[in-house]
Formats: C-alpha cells, sequence, structure tokens
C-alpha cells in the first residue's frame, strides 16, 4: 500500500495523540520520517505504557477512537499476544507503544535519530487531569 500525503496525516496524528494522552500514554514522541530516504511510512509515533493492561488499552483505544472519529482501520496490528509492543500500520503513521523496559531495549528514538521531531498541541478533545 502506497504512503499518502503528509497532509493526510495531520488529523490522523492528533487522533491518535488526543487517544494516547486520554488512556494516560507516557512519553508520546511523534517522528518524522517521510523525508528520510527508503522509509516506509511518514511518521512514527511511539510511546509507553505501565504494564501489558497499560499498553493493551491504550492500543485498543487508539483503534477504538480513530476508527470511530476518522472511519479509518489500522492496516496491520501486531503485538497483542503479550502487549509488550504493540504496533498499529495506519500505512502513513506507525504507532508504537511499548511498555517502559522494551522502549528502553529498543531505543527506536536513536535508531530513527535524522528523523525531526514533530512538536502537536494539546487538542481540545483531549480530557485535562
Amino acid at each position: 500500500m502506497a504512503k499518502k500525503n503528509n497532509d493526510d496525516s495531520q488529523e490522523l496524528l492528533l487522533a491518535i495523540y488526543d487517544s494516547i494522552l486520554e488512556k494516560k500514554g507516557e512519553d508520546i514522541l511523534i517522528l518524522n520520517i517521510g523525508k528520510i530516504p527508503n522509509s516506509v511510512t511518514n511518521y512514527f509515533v511511539i510511546c509507553h505504557g505501565n504494564s501489558d493492561v497499560h499498553v493493551n488499552t491504550i492500543a485498543q483505544f487508539v483503534e477504538h477512537n480513530i476508527r470511530k472519529t476518522l472511519k479509518e482501520k489500522a492496516w496491520k496490528k501486531e503485538g497483542y499476544e503479550n502487549s509488550e509492543w504493540i504496533l498499529l500500520d495506519y500505512v502513513n503513521v506507525v504507532v508504537h507503544i511499548f511498555q517502559k523496559h522494551s522502549r528502553d531495549f529498543y531505543r527506536l528514538e536513536e535508531l530513527w535519530a535524522d528523523a525531526e521531531q514533530i512538536e502537536l498541541k494539546i487538542s481540545t478533545n483531549s480530557k485535562q487531569s
């Protein structure tokens, strides 16, 4: 499946970000990898949860919220079996939801250090606590 235009990604990125925030995902990082040669997607969204249940809850809520608000389904998803690292592939945005120790081990941020980090402002849809 071909990557979509970067402009098509903004609404999806915001909805994913809001969904992760709502379920208290930690240390959310968005990397623009679309400008890196041979990248397989435009953006990575990386975060972590505190347990397998927390990681699973974040992933399920992202899927539910994206389906409900944007009518999009993940093209591929992996990792629900043990919830150490769940990957949700929306073609132009790939979401990585880790347990903290797995995120520290794989260090995707360092592997993609050439990528531009994207700062998103908290949407008005996010619940403040």
